[in-house]
């Protein structure tokens, strides 16, 4: 398995990485993509992408620190060749949920992200809340570019996942599908074709059921593997097997 999308640089992860480590491949795990958020996140991971072979990094500022940490592609291209285990572009992209002041903040961050994905042919990590619209509006302005899009904990409707598809975007499952109330969730990715599809903790937020409401972690991406393959209608190990692949496919 491999968990595409975890934090860390966050604690209780950080403190216990050992730990965490051990019950990561314990479960078969056998790539981490941790992911950075702010400048100060990727202090952090530049240490941990040394702790472990199985662990990897990106570089990006979230869109809900784009006015505190304003980044430049040339800075973000420079990070990211400076270190070959950092092998993807964020977590950028837009968040109005909150209809938050910094839009035009979090535009322009979120455009420099993805000129710096383009000059070195590598995924950008997209986080997307409130913001369909104007995501496709960003993205459809660099279509030409073939960008590589991973859709992080992906929430979205089914009319913006076609939208995606269209932009040969990859879509990432969380916890999220193993709640309840997540049933619209759960027929949207069933529709996303299977090759297209990634699993992630998002840890140490949103832990999966039957461990909802503890700190998540990396082993519990076990939980949404099998669920995910329930939605689906296949066994475990095939989907395991495929989002496996697909991953080594977009990271390549």
């Amino acid at each position: 398995m491999i968990d595409s999308h975890c934090h860390l640089d966050h604690e209780p992860l950080f403190n216990n990485i050992d730990d965490i480590l051990k019950r990561s491949k314990e479960v078969g795990i056998e790539k981490l993509l941790t992911i950075c958020t702010t400048l100060d996140s990727f202090t952090k991971i530049k240490l941990l992408v040394k702790k472990d072979e199985i662990i990897y990094g990106t570089f990006g500022i979230h869109p809900h620190e784009a006015k505190k940490d304003k980044v430049t592609s040339k800075l973000i291209i420079k990070e990211i060749s400076e270190n070959n285990k950092i092998i993807g572009i964020g977590e950028t992209g837009l968040d109005f949920y909150y209809n938050f002041s910094d839009k035009e903040d979090q535009i322009k961050s979120f455009e420099e992200h993805i000129k710096a994905s383009i000059e070195l042919d590598i995924p950008l990590i997209i986080h997307s809340r409130n913001a369909e619209d104007q995501m496709l509006e960003i993205f459809n302005k660099y279509k030409k570019n073939n960008l590589k899009i991973l859709m992080h904990c992906f929430t979205g409707s089914k009319k913006f996942a076609d939208s995606l598809l269209k932009l040969n975007a990859y879509f990432s499952a969380s916890g999220i599908i193993t709640f309840k109330n997540s049933t619209d969730l759960q027929e949207t990715f069933k529709s996303i074709p299977l090759e297209k599809t990634l699993i992630e903790t998002d840890s140490p937020y949103l832990a999966p059921v039957p461990n909802r409401g503890k700190k998540n972690e990396p082993s519990f991406v076990k939980y949404t593997a099998e669920k995910l393959a329930n939605i689906k209608e296949i066994s475990t190990s095939e989907l395991i097997q495929k989002t496996t692949s697909n991953f080594n496919k977009l990271f390549s």
